[in-house]
Parts: structure tokens; C-alpha cells; sequence
């Protein structure tokens, strides 16, 4: 069965091109939740105020 895997460590030149490749890119920062968290205040408030209005 043929190994399809070489490793960079067996060979000097494969080594130094594998040793000086760039990083990968970090991945990016989640979107803020700030948006979320207000809208759902709104909500809350919202609701409040219907259910104080219809109790009232």
C-alpha cells in the first residue's frame, strides 16, 4: 500500500518550504451580540407595557 503522506522533516528542502509558509489567517471575531441583546430588551418592554395597559 503506497503512504501518501511525506514528511517535511525527512527532507531538507521540504522541510525549509513547509517551515516558511505563511500562517493560516485567523478566523474572524463572531459578530456582537450588542444588537441582540437590545432587541430583546425592546421586546420585554414592549411586552410590559402592553400586558400593564390591558391589566390597567
Amino acid at each position: 500500500m503506497a503512504e501518501n503522506y511525506t514528511d517535511p522533516s525527512g527532507n531538507t528542502e521540504a522541510f525549509r518550504a513547509f517551515s516558511q509558509t505563511p500562517e493560516a489567517a485567523a478566523p474572524t471575531d463572531a459578530p456582537s451580540r450588542l444588537p441582540l441583546i437590545v432587541g430583546a430588551a425592546v421586546v420585554v418592554l414592549v411586552v410590559a407595557a402592553v400586558a400593564w395597559f390591558a391589566l390597567s
